[in-house]
């Protein structure tokens, strides 16, 4: 049988997402999880394209589990930009989850989604992220001890940068362009090199971002994906780490502009959780055959 999936965005940054809590049979349900077969579907060229496979399964803790299966095949803890694809999936989908409010659980623990809802379509989701993590163990970042990274100095290629880390269940390293450098273009070319630095034992999302008053202008280099549209963790790193250099104060809303639309950041004020708002939009449902899910 034809494995039925959908495409979805949030902000740019788009998925493949299977509903794998029944009626699909474990083949087709661990074919689809390989990550060779992961590599095939979101090949722009040769597949359906997409940033990632999100795959929906059963969960004892929340409404649904969301497995995160980046486009190199590696898997993600967290990604916010599919979260709330995954619950606007969900909620449209399941008729015992048509409800404003969903606990999804993830590699980050269970996130609570607030949806919002017009004629029976999800506009927006607000995601409850959780708590930051903040010191080097935790991130994780080698050497691993208590301490926070703050403006700590790296070298990547022929340049210095000074980047905040922070975690939002999946590791990132933040730097602040002051000057008025091409963002995407410091990303593309430095982006890899700082993802796969030897001081991230599990690889990280590097952000480039500029302050623009209380605004932030945003491109993120995507561990496992590369340059996307949008990332939904790394929005919510970044605000975290301009409120721990002090250019911005927690407790107020932020507007984050990545190239794929504008995030809604919110940091509590003692940094005990971060709130993402954003929109979500199912493109197109198919069906992937035998073929796509058999790794070549």
């Amino acid at each position: 049988m034809p494995l039925p999936f959908i495409k979805a965005e949030g902000t740019g940054n788009d998925f493949v997402v299977v509903d794998l809590r029944g009626g699909v049979g474990p083949a087709q349900a661990q074919a689809i999880q390989d990550p060779a077969v992961v590599r095939q579907v979101c090949d722009r060229h040769f597949g359906v394209g997409a940033d990632g496979v999100l795959a929906i399964l059963p969960s004892t803790a929340g409404d649904a589990r969301m497995r995160v299966l980046n486009a190199d095949g590696s898997e993600a803890e967290m990604c916010g930009n599919g979260l709330r694809c995954v619950a606007k999936v969900l909620y449209e989908s399941d008729p015992t989850l048509r409800r404003p409010r969903l606990n999804i659980e993830t590699g980050a623990g269970v996130l609570a989604c607030t949806l919002e809802v017009t004629g029976g379509s999800v506009q927006n989701v607000a995601e409850e992220m959780g708590r930051p993590r903040l010191t080097r163990s935790e991130i994780p970042l080698s050497p691993g001890t208590d301490e926070r990274a703050l403006s700590e100095p790296i070298r990547a290629r022929d340049r210095e940068f000074r980047f905040t880390a922070v975690s939002m269940g999946n590791p990132h390293a933040v730097i602040f362009v002051d000057d008025e450098q091409d963002l995407r273009a410091l990303a593309e070319t430095y982006g890899p090199a700082l993802e796969v630095a030897d001081r991230f034992p599990r690889r990280t999302n590097v952000e480039f971002a500029r302050l623009r008053g209380r605004e932030i202008d945003l491109v993120v280099w995507e561990r496992g994906s590369g340059l996307t549209l949008a990332c939904g963790t790394g929005a919510c790193a970044t605000v975290v780490a301009a409120c721990l250099e002090g250019r911005l104060a927690p407790g107020a809303e932020t507007p984050v502009h990545l190239p794929g639309g504008t995030l809604a950041i919110t940091v509590a004020a003692d940094y005990s959780g971060v709130r993402l708002q954003g929109p979500a939009r199912i493109v197109f449902q198919g069906t992937l055959d035998d073929g796509r899910l058999s790794a070549r």
